[in-house]
């Protein structure tokens, strides 16, 4: 008899937009490698608000409140408006655990994969209140947790999948047996992240107008943009620039009036972010786990900073660029075009040990599902073979 394809579900929302690049980057992954699983993505807020009545009443999807603040900048007392999330999911953990159980009932998933923060005991509890049997696996999508109750919920029978040694020493100190532990080799990016196959740079840059001789920067701020990219581009007025605006209608067409001394390209949001690296030199922006991550695995150097502003769980993100050698960090983004004239001063060296690292993350959270949904097959026939012996 041929065995059905195991169904994972891999849980994201659009906070930010890691989350989902993650939950894709998985999901390309998986079907490059034709893998027998059946892959669903699940939005986890259109399961808890599936009539929509948060837009309706407010407006605005939950997931735009938090992307609005980072496109405007204003991101201190984040801390704070975090403990005030955390504190209300902690009121609505029953009703909310009980929309989420009736979801896996309906659903029934074979492996349920968290890429989300924040909502980790309720996805574990309401996962084992409806299928006992189905592992729960949490993929951090920060290069550290954020505690109490952020990524890592201690006393969970569930797998952690971290992407820095600073993330696996956190869950080990909460606990967490090393059986139940992962570490791979960085953030889960997609597979067209690589720096291997031919390009024409010179040809690439003239395409977008800039000098095909000149060293070149690539800034992004997210997807959301943010207007902080129009003052650095006029501070840089001498160093040649890639801007990628995201959805910032504004900051696009400000930045495409702009006179400066060197050429620049402003880009509107884009999907083809790893064609643009690869015309870049360096990469300048916030200190974002995923833009870090892709910039250093297409091997461009970075400039980014970290202040009290720096929301709470990309604070560690800069020390990891400190400790690894991988660019330049300042304590503004003012100070920005400070960080790039220190890095161009050694921007060989600073390449050479971007050229390093080589980040496959992707590939090995494939291995560790897999052997998660191995051992719930061997378990259920197990189980199977102790009740037909009796």
């Amino acid at each position: 008899m041929q065995r059905m394809p195991s169904t994972v579900d891999l849980v994201y929302f659009n906070a930010g937009g890691g989350h989902r690049a993650a939950a894709q980057a998985l999901q390309a992954a998986i079907a490059e490698q034709q893998r027998p699983w059946r892959v669903r993505l699940v939005n986890l807020f259109e399961v808890l608000d599936a009539q929509q009545r948060f837009h309706r009443w407010f407006g605005i999807a939950p997931e735009d409140l938090y992307n609005r603040r980072l496109a405007s900048g204003r991101t201190f007392g984040m801390r704070q408006e975090l403990k005030l999330l955390q504190a209300a999911i902690r009121l609505a953990h029953r009703p909310m655990r009980r929309t989420l159980q009736a979801h896996w009932q309906r659903s029934a998933p074979d492996l349920v994969v968290s890429l989300v923060p924040n909502f980790n005991r309720v996805l574990y509890e309401s996962v084992t209140a409806a299928c006992p049997d189905v592992p729960v696996v949490t993929v951090l999508t920060d290069m550290a947790d954020n505690p109490p109750h952020f990524w890592i919920e201690p006393g969970q029978h569930q797998h952690i999948v971290c992407g820095t040694p600073k993330a696996l020493e956190q869950a080990r100190a909460m606990g967490c047996p090393p059986e139940r532990l992962s570490l791979v080799g960085g953030m889960v990016l997609r597979t067209d992240f690589r720096r291997d196959g031919p390009v024409d740079v010179a040809a690439g840059r003239a395409a977008l107008g800039l000098d095909p001789s000149r060293p070149t920067g690539l800034v992004m701020f997210g997807g959301p943009g943010a207007m902080q990219m129009l003052e650095l581009a006029r501070a840089m007025s001498e160093v040649q620039l890639i801007l990628l605006c995201g959805h910032h209608e504004g900051l696009l067409q400000a930045l495409r009036g702009l006179q400066r001394a060197a050429p620049h390209a402003a880009i509107p949001f884009t999907r083809e972010v790893p064609g643009l690296m690869r015309l870049a030199d360096f990469f300048v922006g916030k200190p974002g786990p995923g833009c870090l991550s892709e910039a250093v695995q297409m091997g461009l150097p970075v400039v980014t900073f970290d202040n009290a502003w720096t929301i709470p769980q990309e604070r560690y993100n800069a020390q990891w660029v400190r400790d690894n050698g991988l660019g330049v960090v300042v304590d503004s983004w003012r100070r920005l075009p400070d960080g790039v004239a220190t890095l161009m001063d050694s921007l060989d060296a600073y390449r050479e040990r971007v050229q390093r690292i080589d980040n496959r993350a992707v590939y090995e959270v494939v291995e560790v599902l897999a052997g998660q949904l191995n051992t719930q097959r061997c378990a259920a026939s197990s189980r199977t073979m102790r009740v037909a012996a009796a």
